[in-house]
């Protein structure tokens, strides 16, 4: 994790276009590493003169904490600088490299401490790689005191782990740097080298995206501006993504980045917001998402959030879906962007959708009704004899190709599932139901 400092002033008149002596071969995030909580930028939530961590450290006192939040974000810091703020001996561990067996020798020494008088922070950086059984073996540990667990995860730690260890933890949820505080750390880091990042204003805006929330990115990414730079030379953004291409979106298939961009595309067109849900298609395109699992959830927008509404939905969804399959990318893109625009400004209805569960519900609650005789088939002389088919009228014989029968089986009568909306084509199925109710009344005598 990266080590956040706040900002400082620039150097006065610095140089530019020379790549800044590095200390030692250290990283510039290593060599910025904050030596206070009021040095960590981006977190004021947490360290401000309120945040958690803020009366923690003014308290002397520590519980077990969960820090969760994107990479670069300084979890691994205020980690350090809580250890140190309460004289705890700092332990550091990754999941990654790390099994039961190393898992007892730090309890152990962590014991051995404790009968000296010292207690142990333990740092467990990646902690939702760790299984079950792995996450078990912290329970007893965190309970009589012999460490404090600080456990760092960039997944959601409702997700990824158990139940029995958050109950012992406190969640701290760290946020991925704005601009400002990205912004804030190139100054620093302009400052400790005591040269100007040799960037247009623009470029310097575009390396501020290019961190995508992720001070240590954002170092890195200066130090790449500097080695590669020529004397006396300015980059501007085109040259600056030339130089250090582009860093991949922070986006897991299998985890909860991916979820949250399906999320938003979908609840954006269900809001009938086309520019977003625009947007957020595109972040699951460039992140590499699979097209065809979009293509799939552009089918489901349309029958489950805009339906009868506008039929013509799900025919646009299944032809980008089409046209995918048939272009393949990059061109075939364009028809899934396109779907989703139409989705958008299409007119909503969820009617289909909340009569299908109640449809569902009564089925399996009314159990096997058999529908009535009228409308079943009498393919042999026994059922003809006992009245299948009896009195059935065929609608096309009908006035208006309408009988009117009742459909529904006897012992729960008729029931009304689906409500059309006044949105969109169902409007006009709203009033044909209404006319069919009206003649279905009156050809009963009811009306």
């Amino acid at each position: 994790m990266s080590d956040l400092f706040a900002s400082a002033e620039p150097p006065a008149a610095p140089e530019s276009g020379q790549a800044p002596v590095a200390e030692a071969g250290r990283p510039l995030a290593d060599r910025l590493r904050p030596q206070s909580l009021a040095e960590v930028v981006g977190q004021e939530h947490l360290t401000g003169e309120g945040g958690a961590l803020t009366r923690l450290l003014r308290g002397k006192s520590l519980g077990s904490l969960i820090c969760w939040g994107p990479p670069g974000t300084g979890k691994t810091t205020v980690a350090r600088l809580l250890a140190q703020g309460t004289d705890l001996h700092f332990e550091q561990i990754s999941a990654i490299f790390s099994g039961v067996p190393d898992l007892r020798k730090v309890f152990e020494a962590a014991r051995k401490r404790r009968a000296t008088g010292q207690a142990t922070l333990l740092f467990v950086d990646e902690i939702h790689r760790f299984n079950r059984a792995q996450l078990d073996a912290f329970l007893p540990v965190m309970e009589d005191g012999t460490v404090t667990l600080v456990g760092a995860t960039t997944e959601n730690p409702s997700f990824e782990l158990n139940a029995a260890l958050l109950s012992r933890a406190r969640v701290l949820l760290f946020r991925a740097l704005d601009p400002g505080a990205i912004a804030r750390l190139l100054v620093r880091a302009e400052a400790l080298t005591g040269q100007a990042l040799p960037l247009t204003e623009e470029a310097r805006g575009v390396l501020v995206r290019m961190a995508d929330g992720d001070g240590r990115a954002a170092l890195t990414l200066a130090e790449e501006v500097w080695r590669s730079a020529g004397p006396g030379e300015t980059l501007d953004a085109e040259a600056l993504q030339d130089i250090v291409q582009r860093r991949a979106p922070i986006y897991d298939k299998a985890q909860e980045g991916h979820y949250n961009l399906i999320s938003a595309l979908h609840k954006t067109v269900r809001g009938s917001d086309p520019d977003a849900a625009l947007y957020y298609l595109c972040r699951m395109l460039d992140a590499g998402e699979d097209r065809l699992f979009i293509a799939r959830r552009l089918v489901r927008m349309a029958v489950e959030d805009i339906g009868l509404a506008d039929p013509q939905a799900l025919v646009v969804a299944n032809a980008a879906k089409d046209a995918f399959d048939f272009l393949g990318s990059p061109e075939g893109e364009l028809a899934l962007a396109q779907a989703a625009i139409y989705l958008a400004c299409a007119p909503k209805s969820n009617a289909v959708y909340t009569a299908y569960k109640a449809a569902t519900r009564l089925a399996k609650e009314a159990g096997s009704l058999p529908p009535p005789r009228t409308i079943l088939n009498a393919p042999t002389k026994l059922m003809k004899r006992i009245g299948y088919g009896e009195g059935y009228r065929y609608d096309h014989d009908e006035p208006d190709a309408f009988s009117g029968q009742d459909y529904w089986p006897d012992a729960i009568g008729r029931q009304h599932l689906y409500a059309p909306t006044e949105r969109g084509y169902e409007t006009r199925l709203a009033e044909r139901l209404a006319r069919w109710e009206a003649l279905r009344k009156a050809r009963r005598g009811e009306g």
